[in-house]
Parts: C-alpha cells; sequence; structure tokens
C-alpha cells in the first residue's frame, strides 16, 4: 500500500534479531488499527548478545535487512522514517556479566544503523517491565480494546473487560501483563499508562532466565549436578536413543545457570535421552517455586501476582512450541497434557519421521520445550478452568503480535495520552438501550410496510 509513513523497529532478542516494517496510511492522530506490519526480516546468525567479544559483528549481521528496508520504503521518505532498536533479556544478562561489552555491542549496531539515511532515534535496553507492557499495548491495539472506531462513525471506549492479557515467552525471559480487577499491592509490578485519556494500571512482571532457551540450560545443569561426578547425563525430555556430547563450558556459560565449586570447562559430557514424560516433568517442575510464602498471592518464585483475570493472548515461544504439536486451537488442557505426553515418550526414530521438516535441535527439544510452557502457564496458576481463557497466536490481522509495534506506537505518540476529540465514550449500558430502539424502530418499520402491502392487496382483489 502507497503510505505517506513509515516506521522501523529492530527486536533484537536473546536468539535471533527481526526486523519490522510498518506502515500507516492516514494521519497519526486519532489512529488505531491503521498501522500494518510490511514486511518482517529475520537477520541471519544469533542474537546481538552473542556478539560480546566481536561488537561489529552485531552491526554488519543488521545490515542485509536494513538494505531490505531500503528497497521497500520509498527513498523520498526514508530520511523521515523513524527507526530504532530495542534489546531485549540477552542482552540484559550480558550488561550483567559485563557492562563494557554489552555498550560496546550497543555502540556498534547504533554505528551500522546510522550509516543508513533513516530517521534512527537510538538503540537501548529495554527493561522487563517494558518488554510486557509493549507487548500488551500491542495486543490490544490489534484487537481494538483500547479505542475502536463504531458503526456509527465516532471513536469509543470498549469496557475494561474487553482488555486482553498479554503472555510472551522469549530466549533469555517470560513475560505476563494483565489490568487486573484489584489493586495492584507491589508497585515493582505495576506500570501506569494513560492511552486514548482512559487511564490503566497493569501488572507486569518479567522473569529474567526463564525463558525457554535459559530455562532448558538451566534443567540441563541441574541434570548434571543431580549426579555430577558422572560424564554421562540421563535426559528424560530428550527422545530415546537420542545422543550429543558437550563441554561443561557450554553448559554453564549463562549467569542464569550456577556453576558447580570446581566446574571442569573442557570436560566432556554424553547425553542420551530417555524419554520419560513424568520424570521430565517432574525434572523441569524442580526449576520453579510454586509456593507462595508469606504472600496471599503470587505467580512463582515467591513473586508477587494478583488473580488473573480476563482473557489472555499467549505469543511467541508459548505458541510456537505448541504449535508444533497442533494444539494452539482452543484444545482442553487434558487433551493438551495426553499429547505432550505421548510426545515425550517417543523415540528419536519416531519424532524424526513424525516430524521430517524440523531441524534436529527443534526435535530434540519439542518434548522439553512444550512441557516448559505448560509447567509455566502453571506458574502463572493457570488451571484447566482457566486454560480456555488463554488464545494462543502468532498474529492478530496480519500484523506480528510482540512488544515492537507498541514500542513504536508509544515513542512516535501514535497513542496519544489524551483521548481525540471525535471520542464519543458511551457506556455499555447506553450501547444497550440504542441497540434495543434500533430494533424496536426497524421491527415498527417493517409491520407498517407489510400493513400497506397487504391493504393494497385486498383493495385490488375487491375491485376485481
Amino acid at each position: 500500500p502507497l503510505c505517506p509513513q513509515y516506521g522501523l523497529v529492530f527486536d533484537a532478542g536473546s536468539t535471533h534479531s527481526s526486523l519490522y516494517i510498518y506502515c500507516w496510511p492516514g494521519g497519526k492522530e486519532n489512529g488505531t488499527g491503521v498501522v500494518s506490519q510490511l514486511e518482517v526480516c529475520r537477520v541471519e546468525g544469533p542474537g546481538i548478545s552473542s556478539y560480546a567479544d566481536n561488537p561489529a559483528g552485531a552491526g554488519a549481521s543488521l545490515k542485509p535487512c536494513l538494505d531490505k528496508a531500503m528497497e521497500i520504503v520509498p527513498a523520498e521518505q526514508q530520511q523521515e522514517t523513524p527507526t530504532y532498536l530495542g534489546a531485549t533479556a540477552g542482552m540484559r544478562l550480558l550488561r550483567e556479566q559485563n557492562s563494557t561489552k554489552a555498550e560496546q555491542v550497543l555502540a556498534e549496531v547504533a554505528k551500522a544503523i546510522g550509516q543508513y539515511p533513516v530517521d534512527f532515534r537510538g538503540a537501548r535496553i529495554l527493561t522487563g517491565n517494558e518488554e510486557g507492557s509493549f507487548g500488551w499495548i500491542t495486543v490490544n491495539y490489534l484487537l481494538e480494546t483500547l479505542l475502536k472506531f463504531s458503526f456509527t462513525g465516532t471513536w469509543i471506549h470498549p469496557p475494561a473487560e474487553d482488555v486482553v492479557g498479554a503472555l510472551d515467552l522469549g530466549g533469555a525471559s517470560a513475560q505476563i501483563t494483565f489490568l487486573p480487577g484489584t489493586t495492584i499491592s507491589d508497585s515493582s509490578t505495576r506500570a501506569l499508562l494513560r492511552l486514548y485519556g482512559t487511564n490503566y494500571s497493569i501488572y507486569t512482571h518479567s522473569y529474567l532466565c526463564y525463558g525457554q532457551k535459559q530455562a532448558l540450560k538451566m534443567l540441563m545443569a541441574s541434570l548434571h549436578q543431580g549426579n555430577s561426578s558422572s560424564p554421562h547425563i540421563s535426559h528424560p525430555c530428550y527422545p530415546r536413543g537420542y545422543q550429543e556430547n558437550i563441554t561443561v563450558a557450554e553448559l554453564y556459560d549463562s549467569p542464569c545457570v550456577q556453576a558447580p565449586s570446581t566446574p571442569s570447562p573442557a570436560e566432556s559430557l554424553s547425553v542420551t535421552g530417555a524419554g520419560e514424560p513424568a520424570a521430565c516433568s517432574a525434572a523441569i517442575k524442580e526449576l520453579f517455586n510454586f509456593s507462595c510464602g508469606a504472600k496471599e498471592s503470587c505467580g512463582f518464585n515467591g513473586v508477587y501476582q494478583p488473580p488473573l483475570r480476563g482473557e489472555f493472548f499467549a505469543f511467541s515461544g508459548l505458541y510456537h512450541s505448541l504449535h508444533l504439536l497442533n494444539l494452539t486451537g482452543g484444545q482442553p488442557l487434558s487433551l493438551v497434557n495426553a499429547t505432550v505426553r505421548q510426545l515425550c515418550n517417543s523415540s528419536w526414530q519416531k519424532v524424526q519421521k513424525q516430524f521430517p521438516s524440523m531441524s534436529s535441535s527443534q526435535l530434540r527439544d519439542a518434548c522439553a520445550a512444550s512441557s516448559y510452557t505448560l509447567a509455566l502457564l502453571h506458574g502463572y496458576r493457570f488451571d484447566s478452568k482457566t486454560w480456555p481463557h488463554i488464545h494462543f497466536v502468532q498474529q492478530v490481522g496480519n500484523t506480528d503480535v510482540g512488544w515492537t509495534l507498541g514500542y513504536m506506537l508509544n515513542l512516535t505518540n501514535m497513542i496519544p495520552s489524551e483521548a481525540p476529540q471525535t471520542v464519543v465514550g458511551l457506556q455499555r449500558s447506553n450501547w444497550i438501550v440504542a441497540t434495543v430502539l434500533l430494533a424496536v424502530m426497524l421491527i415498527l418499520i417493517l409491520c407498517l410496510l407489510t400493513g400497506m402491502c397487504c391493504h393494497r392487496g385486498s383493495s385490488g382483489y375487491e375491485r376485481l
């Protein structure tokens, strides 16, 4: 589509980076549901945090996607195209390990983007709460639960009950964000937003190290430490017959994994798949502390969380881990559990035949990833009753769900803090009354027209 304005956002995640190209056809004011995703370009190679010892490589990795964006955005509009890079949990972990290296990586990616004729507005590391909040803004913006254009030609505020929660799972962190029905007692988990003239006090928390990649690394480390004297690890989540060798250095190369007191980095470890569903589930649950302690309400590891409320949209890793098994269509929790158990009980030969197009690493981790998804959602306090309120999605309206759109909308002020002048905020009760009155009027008009037709018909018969 022809657009007067474009926007570019790099999602610099822990495992990979992607460039999202957005455009909007009209003026930015009053705009809801008008931003469309033109393209997403996946950057070749790992996430930028992997370039800690080669910062220039991080910048160079972004250039092919920037070149592609320059082919899409017209040359005369490129200098007015706002461009951002947001780094998430991978860079948060690198900053914990070595802040100097993290700053060098950010400087190099900023330098690379700055070489293009765009309105570059900075590269920064998002906080976990920002990542959760922007994901929440994205999904509610796309669903038009913040502001909606009504059939009467006016903008209205949907009721608060229509606002949905957001569940995001990356490689190094996991976020839960929703609008609770009670006061948030822990201020560190509260984000105050004013969007389209409405105040939102949302709950959001990011669990660092509980992204899928880091969690599976923690799982492997716990299995090793359970029998650290042996160079062999029996992995209950890996398919029977699967084998690989890893080094101790590979296993303990993350701040999320506590290394033993006397690690031997060069030591080689032999990993064999056992394919034991019950043991796999039990080992994964050991990564969590489900006790709330003194807190009345919590998620896991003692983190405060108010009671769940409303519908939730789950995306990123949560979607992908269950989509492999065709479990994103609203199946009951009992069927999901049974399907995951069946997968976890499979041999390496069987899963290779069942999923011939999947890479070996994805097949190896399929049981662990889906089991981890279930454990994480259990940690958020979802059960068989609330499970139907989770909707697993990759896109809404041809736009990927994630934090990038909400980030751009916020920084370009495309969601104004005050409501547009044309907004007419009608209460739900008023809409019900108006709808009933309209229906009654239509029925009366229909009855009147029917009566007139009958009258004309009878008059004609009498004349005949």
